[in-house]
């Protein structure tokens, strides 16, 4: 099995940074994608970015321009910088990893997740 382990939450002013980061340990799997999600309080859980193998990135709409995803193949992780933070970015951020198997199916793995939050 592998294990997605997030780093990097805490509490920032608005206009503040933060660098979340998520490396992959256990089995050595080679993840289709990796990306950031987050969860707010009441609300469903949203992709915020991903990027592939690649390198090839996509952003939601609101943290376009302020948020920058990468990733290091070699040593399996994922970081997401995030400047200019605003209240509404706070929630739970989830670390995803996309495997597909040689049968094509692909499997989600998941972190256990990091708090950001942004006060006003």
């Amino acid at each position: 099995q592998v294990q997605l382990v997030e780093s990097g939450g805490g509490l920032v002013q608005a206009g503040g940074s933060l660098r979340l980061s998520c490396t992959a340990s256990g089995r050595q799997y080679t993840f289709d994608a990796m990306g950031w999600y987050r969860q707010a309080p009441g609300k469903q859980r949203e992709l915020v970015a991903t990027v592939t193998g690649g390198g090839t990135t996509d952003y939601t709409d609101s943290v376009k321009g302020r948020f920058t995803i990468s990733r290091d193949n070699a040593k399996n992780t994922v970081n997401l910088q995030m400047n200019n933070l605003k209240p509404e970015d706070t929630a739970v951020y989830y670390c995803n990893g996309k495997w597909r198997s040689l049968l094509g199916y692909l499997y989600d793995y998941w972190g256990q997740g990091t708090q950001v939050t942004v006060s006003s």
